[in-house]
Parts: structure tokens; C-alpha cells; sequence
């Protein structure tokens, strides 16, 4: 492969790119897991959908957020497969935890500790893939690595939903939590660690620069401002869509989450999955000419996704919203992998998994941190007048209100892209 040096085979990168893509399906499996039980949660502890919210959002993802730079400070130093290794095995021994929770209390801090095990997955995922593989290809690898976001959440809906139905849903917690700890012995011992610069021919000859040296970077390249911002409205229409979207159907059609599970885990892993993949592989098409094409390009998918939403959102019968999902299942995730390649793409190497932190905290902050706090509170908020329709026009105006001002951004960040992308060299 072109700029890639012999020391790693093409057999070594595209393995240690297919496991850091399950380890990445199951970061997902045990984030999202909690959607398709939150029925269950609902008659079980007796809380509104307020409630819920804090327990898909901020419970979750507090220390998600506070503990990414920190971590990501340690990767930029240090062996970033073992941080990883460790990172599996404390969300997924958290996750089985869960189903240990005796009140609602106990199973918001197990899922705390999800997202301090959690924390520790992407910055330095990221800016390993970014040091397998060299600029042209690093969009469409990162859509491969994202595919692990709708593949673990169609296995969670799967599995979550089938076990919730026949079995219970503290037993669900168990099933997708368990292997988790095999595989982090897996990624131990069997991927090897990339050196810095590898896929580039570079060389990181500078020290670590301190992380401030690094939000100052970024801070003057409008692009990154803007596509992160944009990526974040993006991320808080998917996580509330993704987190309340069993409850709409259970509560306005009355389908029961096995059934629920049979239909939406295949759409999010198939449509879910190739959007990820298309969406990196499109932009790294694009880019070969003009990356704001690329950002463009985003920008008008997300209009799609809020027409197509809004008709499901509106939709009289179970069968039309779930087929109308399809098309937005597929095309509201264009956007992750060509964010995160070219965020990896704006700044030296030793600020590579820094900035994935910051672009993450960013995106985090606005999507999973508000996105189903909000959606659960104005669903709260309706619920006097709608009843058990609520959550339907909560979503409803979530989607139509967040995805237009998300095209807004990108289209912004497309016309700075490509000056910015020529400085990415200064800190090397």
C-alpha cells in the first residue's frame, strides 16, 4: 500500500482494523443494550421518561466525557492496545454488573462505570487507524471501524430484545456483557501496536505537546469548530432517535420488544452499517478533489435524514415507520467516519489522540450528554396533553430542529477544509 512501510503486513493492519472494529461493536452492544430494555426499566422502577433520559444520557456519560483527555493524553505517550484491552474489560464487567441493580440508583452508577470502561475505546482507536493507514484511505478505514456502532447496536436489539422478552432483562445485561472479557484478552495479545507517523512515513521527532498547545490548534482552524459542532447536533438527533425509538413504538403501536428487536437490529446493522461505510468511503472519493465536497455532500444527507424522519416520526402504523427508518437508518450516519478522519488529518502526530478526545468531547457533550436528557424532558413536558403520544412528538421536533442547523455547520466547515488540512504539519 502506497506510504506504508514493510514492518506492518497488509494482513496485520486489516486484522488489527477488523478487531478494533468488534471491539468497537462491542463498546455499542453494552452502551446500547439500555434501549431496547427501557420498557422494561420503565415498569420496573417506575420512572418517567425524564428519568430514562438521565439514565441513557448524562448517567452514561459524565465520566464518558471528563475521563476522554486524560486518557487520551496517556495514549499519545503510551502503548495504546493495552488501553484498550483494559478499557473492554472494565465496561464490559460494568455492564454485567448492571443487571445486579436492585433500584435505579444502583444500575445509574453501574452504568457510570460502562462509561469510564467506555472512555477508554475511541481517542486511541482513532489515532491508531490513523497511523495504519495513510490520508486517502483513513475516511473509508474509519468507516469500517464505525460499522462496529450499528453492528453492536443491531446485536444488542437482537439479543437484548429476545432475552427481555423470554427471559428477563437482568439476564440481558449478563448475555452482552461476559464476552467482552474474553475479547479484551483477545486485543491484548493479538494486534500489534502501530508506530506514530507509520502510515505517513513521518516520524514524531517532537515531545508531547501539552493538551492546551493542542485545543489552541484546533481552535484556529474553523474547520474542525464547525464539523465537530455540526457532528454533535448529528450525534444528539442519533443517540435520542436510537434511545427512545423502542419506546415509540412500543407505547403508539404496541409491538412487543422481541418482535421490536427482530425488525430494527437489521436494519441498523445493514442500512446502519452501510452508512458508515459509504459515508467514509464517499468522502474519501470526494476529497481526492476537494474535501469540501465531501462536507457538502454531508450537510444535504442531513436534510434527507430530517424529511425521512419527519414522515416516520408521522406515520399511522408500525410496518410504515419501520420501513420509512430505513432510508434515515442508513443516511444519518454518513457523517461520523469522514469527521473523525479528518479530524485525525488536521493536526500533528502527537496531538492525534487528543484531538480525537476534543472532537469526541465536543460531539459527546451535544449528542449523548443533552441529546436524550432533552428529548426525555420535553417528552415529559408533553405528556399531559399526549399522553403516551409524547414521546412521537418529542422525537419529532428533536429531529426537525437539530439536523437542518447540523447541515448549516457542515456546509460552513467545507469552506475552510482544505487551507486547514495544509497546516496539519506545524507540530511535527
Amino acid at each position: 500500500m502506497t506510504g506504508v512501510a514493510p514492518s506492518i503486513s497488509a494482513g496485520a493492519r486489516r486484522y488489527a482494523l477488523f478487531m478494533l472494529a468488534i471491539v468497537y461493536m462491542f463498546n455499542f452492544v453494552d452502551r446500547q443494550i439500555l434501549a431496547i430494555l427501557l420498557p422494561a426499566l420503565r415498569d420496573e422502577f417506575q420512572v418517567s421518561d425524564a428519568w430514562l433520559g438521565f439514565l441513557t444520557g448524562p448517567a452514561f456519560a459524565m465520566f464518558y466525557i471528563a475521563l476522554g483527555i486524560p486518557i487520551a493524553r496517556y495514549a499519545d505517550r503510551h502503548n495504546r492496545r493495552n488501553l484498550i484491552a483494559l478499557a473492554v474489560a472494565v465496561w464490559s464487567g460494568m455492564t454485567a454488573l448492571s443487571g445486579l441493580a436492585a433500584n435505579f440508583v444502583q444500575l445509574a452508577l453501574a452504568r457510570v462505570g460502562v462509561g469510564i470502561g467506555e472512555a477508554g475505546c475511541s481517542p486511541p482507536a482513532h489515532s491508531m487507524i490513523a497511523d495504519y493507514y495513510p490520508p486517502a484511505q483513513r475516511s473509508t478505514a474509519m468507516g469500517v471501524y464505525t460499522i462496529g456502532i450499528s453492528a453492536g447496536i443491531m446485536l444488542a436489539y437482537l439479543a437484548g430484545g429476545w432475552v427481555a422478552q423470554n427471559i428477563g432483562w437482568r439476564e440481558a445485561f449478563f448475555v452482552v456483557g461476559a464476552p467482552g472479557l474474553v475479547l479484551a484478552l483477545i486485543v491484548r495479545f493479538t494486534i500489534k501496536e502501530p508506530k506514530r507517523g507509520h502510515s505517513e512515513g513521518r516520524e514524531a521527532t517532537g515531545s508531547r505537546p501539552p493538551w492546551t498547545e493542542t485545543l489552541r490548534a484546533l481552535w484556529t482552524r474553523p474547520s474542525f469548530v464547525h464539523m465537530t459542532v455540526a457532528a454533535g447536533m448529528s450525534s444528539f438527533v442519533g443517540y435520542s432517535v436510537i434511545n427512545f425509538l423502542p419506546s415509540f413504538l412500543v407505547r403508539s403501536f404496541g409491538m412487543d420488544v422481541a418482535t421490536l428487536g427482530l425488525w430494527l437490529g437489521p436494519i441498523l446493522g445493514i442500512a446502519g452499517g452501510s452508512g458508515f461505510f459509504l459515508g467514509g468511503y464517499i468522502a474519501d472519493h470526494l476529497g481526492q478533489t476537494s474535501h469540501r465536497k465531501a462536507l457538502v455532500f454531508i450537510g444535504l444527507t442531513g436534510l434527507l435524514t430530517a424529511v425521512m424522519y419527519a414522515l416516520m416520526f408521522s406515520a399511522d402504523s408500525w410496518r410504515t415507520a419501520i420501513l420509512l427508518f430505513i432510508i434515515p437508518a442508513c443516511t444519518a450516519n454518513v457523517y461520523l467516519a469522514p469527521v473523525l478522519a479528518q479530524a485525525q488529518s488536521l493536526v500533528s502526530l502527537r496531538m492525534r489522540a487528543v484531538t480525537s478526545a476534543l472532537a469526541l468531547l465536543i460531539i459527546n457533550i451535544i449528542g449523548l450528554l443533552l441529546g436524550p436528557q432533552v428529548t426525555g424532558i420535553i417528552s415529559t413536558l408533553l405528556e399531559p396533553q399526549f399522553g403516551e403520544e409524547a414521546i412521537r412528538y418529542s422525537l419529532l421536533i428533536v429531529t426537525s430542529v437539530m439536523l437542518p442547523w447540523a447541515a448549516y455547520h457542515y456546509i460552513r466547515a467545507g469552506r475552510s477544509i482544505d487551507a486547514d488540512l495544509a497546516r496539519a504539519t506545524e507540530h511535527d
